[in-house]
């Protein structure tokens, strides 16, 4: 279940709650807020387990480049020595290897900026998810809280 969905949901039951007459207290129904808690608890591990999938997706493409980008080197390295009968024809050979190379790897940095800003992007947002969820939980605490009866002096 989604998180966002969920504190949307507590924050429901904590705005449409009765209100305590001339107080700014509400009355929570315990088995609801219990139960949205119950599936935040569900839910939150479910964020961590999908940013951990995208950690590794990142991880299978960055590999997958660095297998195209050895495939690559590989190529440029058989045509080269191919290549080195001539002198002239290995220089053009060199050249297209470090061409090559210097595209392999622009590629793989490209691949892992793009990956990492994803994961960035994900991991951003969970966060932000998991900071709205605290702070309506320990809002809802505190309205728990103010509403036990004080101990009287005497």
């Amino acid at each position: 279940m989604d998180i966002q969905f969920l504190v949307e949901r507590l924050e429901s039951l904590v705005v449409n709650a009765r209100k305590v007459p001339m107080t700014s207290q509400v009355i929570l129904e315990q088995a609801a807020i219990l139960d949205v808690i119950d599936q935040l608890r569900v839910a939150i591990p479910e964020e961590v387990r999908q940013a951990r999938r995208i950690n590794q997706e990142s991880d299978r493409v960055l590999s997958k480049a660095r297998e195209e980008a050895e495939q690559i080197i590989g190529a440029a390295q058989e045509q080269a020595a191919l290549l080195l009968q001539d002198q002239s024809i290995l220089r053009e050979a060199e050249m297209k290897a470090q061409d090559l190379l210097d595209k392999a790897q622009a590629k793989s940095d490209e691949t892992m900026r793009g990956a990492d800003q994803y994961a960035a992007d994900v991991l951003v947002r969970l966060e932000s998810d998991l900071v709205k969820s605290l702070s309506i939980i320990k809002r809802s605490l505190e309205v728990i809280e103010e509403r036990k009866p004080q101990p009287t002096e005497g």
